[in-house]
């Protein structure tokens, strides 16, 4: 059930907390008639220009998955179309399929099951250029043939073409020795009839199964994602093409957060020319807490972090612009066997807004990563609804006024 409030202020992490509007405006989160019908998950929201998509996954008896979108006009989302379905693909609640567009060109991807072993998938493309009648489906994103974790993509649109990074386990395959290397962090630029036209290696050790994010500044693409030291410390970092070459991996804060698992909660990144505006979780110090941190020159340097939220915090970021001086974030919160969905706005110098929720939510790993995008001063959300054993994609809408800062 949707709920409107507003919260008392989070103060951020500057020694002086700046002010903000005492009496925010109330605001109505919308409810929306959701194009995704029962037994759906894995929402993923996009925008680029004046395009909005939504992707989610349905099952049917546990066997047959297939991913649908629909696309939203006049503020409302239209009937689902179908991309494909498939009886193999690895359907998992943390590495979901995505959805993009660019200039009427779409590009989604699967996870499809490599070998009978739990973790053994690849990355598969789907392509549907502009003016075609159907989608060419399972290409190959990567062809190193290794039964080994292929997955957490993130893809954005990149010139004509997009830009797809991953987490890549080619170099996890046991040698003679009974050795396995680490998972590495990989890139590609892919033109819209789904041609591997560059790929990198960005980073040859990370967390192994936190999301990744990335985005197109004015210098060029970059990519942020956990880290692993080896001393197990997994904090997030940023790699970044600069005139055609990428950068060594650059830890955007050190929160000396030390966990020999991975957490499962990667960062968020969205870029407005050289601005980057990044969110993260962190459980540093046994303290769980939601950040965000702003750079100017497209990822050289970051600022001090702001706080957004502490305490019992899951963490499962979004981060928008909403212009060039302050960004709205969201995340997920515990709170007593429920999860509360909410968002604020963080300015550049630190101000808060006041927290808006947007949602509860089951506080089960079925409510996966929740979505968030911004349209002509409209958010848009998506979500994974649970009541018993059934789950269904959601999604609501409000106002950006809602988030009034002085």
């Amino acid at each position: 059930m949707l709920l409107v409030i507003a919260c008392s202020v989070m103060l951020s992490c500057k020694e002086t907390p700046k002010s903000i509007k005492s009496e925010a405006p109330v605001s109505v989160v919308e409810n929306m008639i959701s194009p995704a019908d029962a037994s759906s998950a894995l929402p993923h929201l996009m925008s680029n220009k004046d395009v909005a998509l939504l992707s989610w996954v349905e099952t049917l008896n546990d066997t047959v998955a297939t991913m649908r979108f629909s696309q939203l006009i006049d503020g409302e989302w239209q009937e689902a179309q179908h991309i494909l379905s498939g009886t193999d693909w690895f359907v998992n609640w943390a590495d979901y399929s995505m959805i993009t567009e660019n200039n009427g060109n779409l590009w989604s991807h699967v996870l499809k099951k490599s070998t009978e072993g739990t973790y053994s998938y690849d990355v598969k493309m789907n392509v549907k250029p502009k003016g075609a009648a159907n989608w060419t489906a399972d290409l190959d994103l990567h062809t190193d043939g290794t039964p080994t974790e292929h997955g957490f993509v993130s893809v954005v649109p990149y010139t004509n073409n997009f830009f797809v990074n991953w987490l890549d386990g080619r170099n996890t395959v046991e040698n003679e020795a009974g050795e396995r290397g680490a998972m590495t962090l990989r890139g590609a630029v892919i033109s819209t009839t789904g041609e591997l036209l560059e790929e990198y290696e960005l980073d040859n050790s990370t967390c192994d199964c936190c999301q990744t994010t990335g985005a197109i500044t004015d210098n060029g693409p970059v990519v942020i994602y956990r880290d692993r030291s080896d001393d197990e410390v997994r904090d997030i970092s940023i790699v970044r093409q600069v005139e055609g070459e990428w950068t060594a991996p650059k830890v955007i804060h050190e929160d000396d957060w030390q966990i020999k698992g991975c957490p499962v909660n990667g960062p968020k990144v969205e870029a407005l020319g050289n601005n980057l505006v990044v969110a993260w979780f962190t459980g540093a110090s046994n303290k769980q807490k939601v950040q965000i941190a702003f750079s100017s020159d497209g990822g050289a340097e970051f600022s001090d972090p702001v706080l957004v939220a502490e305490g019992s915090i899951m963490g499962r970021v979004d981060v928008l612009w909403m212009d060039e001086d302050q960004a709205v974030v969201s995340w997920m919160e515990a709170n007593n066997k429920i999860a509360l969905f909410k968002a604020m706005v963080v300015h550049k110098d630190g101000t808060i807004s006041n927290e808006q929720l947007i949602t509860e939510m089951s506080d089960s790993r079925k409510s996966g990563f929740p979505q968030m995008e911004i349209v002509e001063e409209t958010l848009y959300f998506a979500w994974t609804e649970q009541v018993g054993a059934v789950t269904q994609v959601q999604t609501a809408k409000m106002s950006v006024d809602a988030f009034s800062i002085n």
